[in-house]
């Protein structure tokens, strides 16, 4: 067979491969198109609302009744009013409206991350308890833990402002319209819940990685440190992205242990842009919303990597 003839025999089985593939991929496109048109649906449904938003941040018309998907009246004057701080009223005679939209900002990023580090560290802490010593009342102590989860920190709304105001006469830093009382509020609805998922990680760890650090010399301080918590970064990344979500989106106890309006956060300070008195801003409002998503866009997307495997990890054993 001389050289050209082995060139074409090649090539021809080359495109006979490619045949072949291209026939047993597509029976299993024919059997799972329905999952595609699923996935295609799911998209559609989480990126509307999305979509609906930032087109009423940008249009003109501050009124939710004729806003479509594309803004017709293309404007930055939402986002520039949000940062001036001064919200122009389209009510003849009505005075503008006076807003502190940076402060809420900073008062949302402070309480949302102080949130989230400390539920990770006291979490971790618990945790590593629970999982690696026996003690007396371990047991109990877990058992504890889930049965305060069963019941959902709304329905204490009114005990926990009563221990707050109580609690500010003696210690004012923990107080009504403080932040650090917010956050130690937040701390307690969390802790139970995030202890036992971060618990049961632990305990897929294996012990013998203690044992053979402290054969080396390390001290229990450094075998927590150093050992288990480089290991158990997907969980903490899971851990500290949710709390940071979930405070970020918080109200109903935001509303109740702040008054002032220096101390909001920007799910209160946003509310006056949509209840009766200022009704009109809806474009204010929406644009307000969308500054605030980046903040967890970013961090979901740095974290990504350890979402999964954080959610699975600690699921099959406690």
């Amino acid at each position: 067979m001389t050289t050209v003839e082995q060139v074409e025999t090649a090539a021809a089985v080359g495109v006979q491969d490619r045949v072949r593939t291209a026939r047993r991929r597509l029976p299993v496109f024919r059997g799972n198109w329905w999952r595609h048109v699923i996935a295609l649906v799911a998209i559609v449904w989480s990126v509307f609302p999305l979509a609906y938003v930032t087109s009423a941040a940008f249009n003109a018309d501050q009124t939710l009744g004729g806003a479509s998907l594309i803004p017709r009246n293309f404007t930055l004057e939402n986002f520039r009013q949000l940062l001036s701080g001064t919200v122009q009223s389209l009510t003849e005679g009505s005075p503008d409206t006076k807003i502190n939209y940076v402060r809420w900002y900073a008062n949302t990023m402070t309480v949302a991350l102080s949130t989230a580090v400390l539920t990770v560290l006291l979490g971790a802490l618990a945790a590593y308890a629970f999982s690696r010593f026996r003690f007396r009342g371990r047991r109990l102590g877990l058992l504890a833990l889930l049965l305060i989860q069963m019941f959902p920190q709304l329905l204490l709304v009114v005990a926990i402002y009563l221990i707050v105001l109580h609690t500010g006469d003696v210690f004012g830093i923990v107080g009504l319209n403080t932040l650090t009382g917010l956050v130690v509020v937040y701390l307690g609805g969390v802790m139970g819940v995030n202890v036992w998922l971060m618990k049961g990680f632990f305990d897929t760890i294996p012990a013998e990685l203690d044992e053979s650090a402290r054969v080396d010399g390390a001290t229990p301080a450094q075998v927590f440190w150093g050992v288990i918590l480089p290991l158990a970064a997907p969980v903490l990344a899971v851990i500290g992205l949710f709390s940071f979500i979930a405070v970020i989106n918080e109200f109903v106890i935001a509303s109740v242990l702040l008054q002032d309006k220096e101390q909001f956060t920007l799910a209160l300070g946003l509310r006056d842009f949509i209840d009766q008195q200022y009704s009109e801003h809806w474009g204010a409002f929406a644009a307000g919303v969308l500054l605030a998503a980046p903040p967890v866009v970013l961090l979901f997307l740095f974290l990504q990597k350890f979402i999964v495997s954080g959610l699975t990890g600690g699921a099959v054993k406690g």
